[in-house]
């Protein structure tokens, strides 16, 4: 069966997850409850875990396809027009007239760390007729999911991604209760400090404890990857090697969007048949960068 145009016939990383039309702001902190801050700029990002993570494996040279939805407003042009720009097709993004697309605010402090608020939108509403798409599923060798849309599409996807031999990878992001139905049927879990302890594991604040995290959490998903921001990163898979990497030194600009740099880097390295130390290696460098550049 062909292929979007945009593709080529190597192995692909499929990704199932939100748009977000970012709002972001820059201030000199966060407020605290109550505060009124004065911002010194604003502008709009593309943005949604499963956006950025597409487009991050993308980027670093995998054949990407992404399933979403939009709403039918500027806030989607300005998603499908990046999507456009970077080479995914929109073939599985559907613009809904029922609802808004997803949005969120960010404040980013003059430390270059942020808090944000998203409202799902369309996000909710993507469609599982996707997922019987024959040429969705064609040359895809990992399946790439998140916590922005509904869990029941997640665990259908997963189901699916199982039955035809792909590698799942859930970045669980932002931190919920999830099923340890849709757990069993992921091979690879990334999630960071704050995620890992919400999954049950110790506090997360060095890189002994992230490697104390993932090991405790391999009991539950054969292989995982727990990221400690500023302390870096450690991997524990099902045959119980284990890695632990420093962060890369770098002049923090902006933590924005660095965790779903890493991961689309990571299922990108994957589906090109890294192995788990040299993709997870590549990522940390990748999302070093990102988080120092201007």
């Amino acid at each position: 069966m062909p292929t979007d145009k945009t593709e080529t016939t190597a192995s692909v990383v499929l990704v199932l997850g939100s748009l977000h039309y970012d709002i972001m702001v820059e201030a000199s902190h966060r407020p605290v409850k109550g505060e009124t801050v004065t911002g010194e700029r604003w502008y709009p990002k593309f943005g949604g875990k499963g956006g950025n993570q597409a487009v991050a494996a993308k980027i670093h040279g995998a054949t990407t396809r992404l399933i979403s939805a939009t709403g039918c407003d500027n806030f989607a042009d300005y998603l499908h027009n990046r999507l456009n720009q970077v080479g995914i097709s929109s073939k599985y993004v559907e613009r809904l007239n029922h609802t808004a697309t997803g949005m969120s605010v960010a404040i980013q402090d003059s430390e270059g760390d942020y808090g944000a608020v998203i409202v799902s939108g369309a996000n909710l509403a993507i469609s599982h007729d996707f997922l019987n798409n024959k040429a969705l599923w064609d040359n895809a060798s990992v399946l790439l999911l998140q916590n922005e849309v509904p869990e029941a599409l997640n665990k259908l996807a997963a189901e699916k991604a199982q039955q035809l031999g792909l590698t799942v990878c859930l970045n669980a992001a932002p931190a919920r209760v999830m099923s340890e139905e849709l757990l069993s049927l992921i091979d690879i879990l990334i999630v960071n400090a704050v995620e890992a302890e919400d999954l049950g594991s110790d506090p997360v604040n060095c890189i002994d404890t992230a490697l104390t995290a993932a090991t405790l959490l391999s009991t539950r998903v054969p292989t995982v990857i727990v990221t400690a921001g500023g302390d870096g990163v450690a991997a524990v898979n099902s045959t119980g090697d284990a890695l632990t990497l420093a962060a890369k030194p770098i002049d923090v600009v902006s933590t924005h969007g660095a965790g779903d740099v890493f991961t689309g880097v990571f299922c990108a390295e994957i589906a090109n048949r890294a192995s788990l130390a040299s993709a997870v290696t590549t990522a940390n460098e990748c999302a070093a960068n990102h988080v120092a550049a201007k």
